[in-house]
């Protein structure tokens, strides 16, 4: 058995690792929370908004039923929106759009997709780098902020799925307003 592994074989590494990290991460923000730790605190020891911190981590009461919503995160959120932005950085506007569903593709089809990112393109220049996707669910959508580097700046990409899987909102903004 060979003991050298390629590079492939250390990004699924690492990826397991993050894995692991973000579901013990989860559950020491819970016993934080059960030890009556307010959002802020948690907030505070991440770097993060308290509002940052509840939206990736809490459990809410969902108010049409009034049972705590479950974590039904899409397994490959992360991954999805990661390939729908190298879609855009690689000009393919068809792609970028297949996972669009029905309101998204009558508003933002390919043709104003590759606007819109002319758009960007021509504010903050050209795309450097993307950051650590952080995903969470906000009631019945999985959503994914995506930190973008660009030459002349940084943007965000938030990246909504429905239920379905269905991309159900894609919008780019400043990093701040996440």
């Amino acid at each position: 058995m060979s003991t050298t592994s390629t590079p492939l074989d250390a990004v699924a590494a690492v990826r397991d690792l993050a894995r692991l990290v973000d579901h013990a991460m989860r559950a020491e923000v819970a016993r934080a929370r059960t030890a009556g730790h307010t959002w802020q605190e948690i907030g505070d020891v991440l770097g993060s908004s308290r509002q940052a911190a509840f939206q990736r981590f809490s459990r809410p009461l969902d108010p049409r039923t009034g049972t705590p919503m479950t974590e039904k995160i899409m397994p490959d959120a992360s991954d999805r929106a990661a390939a729908l932005i190298a879609d855009l950085i690689e000009t393919r506007w068809e792609d970028a759009c297949r996972d669009f569903d029905e309101t998204m593709a009558a508003d933002l089809g390919p043709a104003r997709l590759a606007a819109v990112w002319a758009q960007v393109i021509g504010t903050v220049g050209g795309y450097e780098g993307m950051g650590e996707p952080a995903v969470h669910q906000a009631g019945d959508h999985t959503v994914v902020n995506v930190p973008l580097s660009f030459e002349a700046g940084d943007l965000a990409a938030r990246v909504s799925y429905d239920r379905d899987g269905k991309v159900s909102g894609f919008y780019l903004t400043p990093p701040s307003t996440l």
